[in-house]
């Protein structure tokens, strides 16, 4: 394994270089053992600019290009040790499969092979996926390449279509979709024989299940209703104060401070007159 860093991230790319080396199980793929590998460590968004080329978002934290076998991290956002875990998942992924995948796809079988979990506890308190505003597998991938906040929750949406794809094989497993792509046979054709569904079809009932998992309800047991509340008690107290500010300064026109009253000065020995 190559790793490429500057003095102050080597020691960290040398932890994750030997992390990176580890043979895992990864998530219906099995025991896998790593192939060569770069690492590339980085702090800051300027080098990673000049390393990525500008292909990245600015936000992100850390990149996989299976084709070159490397992965590149950024030092100074987020846990290092997790994002490579979700890096390598990409690899591991791509080392088995030829065939096409979409993008979703790709980044939420990382997300959950990485044991990422905590996204789906985020789309509890998202407000938009509690009102039903679930995007299709076309608007996800291109969500999944946008701002941060949307990023985020797209890469929680992917996470839950992978999971659903595993649900919905009568084993509960992502094993038997993996096997057939692994084959080389075509994405569309493998979640068919796995699902029983067409992808169009199978999109709109990961849709309807996202509604029903993560629905209003949902969003006001987790906290979202007291964020509610909060927000509204910070919005009004911001009002009110506007709305008095006028009446504040016209009452604090015309008054006069009288000056205090000199009081003697105190006999410095404390004794009496």
């Amino acid at each position: 394994m190559t790793v490429t860093a500057r003095k102050p991230e080597l020691s960290l790319g040398l932890v994750l270089a030997e992390e990176a080396g580890t043979v895992r199980d990864w998530y219906g793929l099995g025991r896998r053992t790593p192939g060569p590998l770069r690492l590339i460590v980085v702090r800051g968004g300027g080098p990673l600019d000049s390393v990525m080329g500008g292909r990245g978002p600015s936000w992100g934290a850390g990149f996989a290009m299976p084709g070159a076998r490397t992965i590149v991290i950024r030092a100074d956002v987020g846990d290092p040790h997790r994002i490579l875990l979700h890096e390598l998942a990409h690899l591991a992924l791509h080392e088995a499969v030829h065939v096409r995948v979409p993008l979703w796809f790709d980044e939420g079988y990382a997300a959950v092979a990485a044991g990422e979990w905590d996204r789906l506890d985020l789309l509890q308190l998202n407000l938009s996926v509690a009102r039903g505003a679930v995007p299709g597998f076309f608007e996800l991938d291109r969500s999944l390449r946008s701002n941060e906040s949307t990023a985020q929750t797209a890469y929680a949406l992917a996470a839950s279509a992978v999971a659903m794809l595993a649900r919905r094989h009568p084993d509960r497993s992502l094993v038997p979709l993996l096997t057939r792509l692994a084959a080389g046979e075509g994405f569309n054709d493998a979640v068919l024989a796995t699902t029983g569904s067409r992808l169009e079809q199978f999109e709109v009932e990961w849709r309807k299940d996202v509604r029903s998992r993560y629905g209003i309800v949902v969003w006001a047991i987790a906290g979202g209703f007291w964020l509610l509340v909060s927000g509204v008690v910070v919005w009004g107290y911001w009002y009110r104060r506007r709305r008095d500010g006028p009446r504040r300064l016209a009452l604090d026109q015309g008054w006069t401070v009288a000056p205090e009253p000199e009081s003697e000065p105190l006999d410095e020995a404390g004794s009496e007159p």
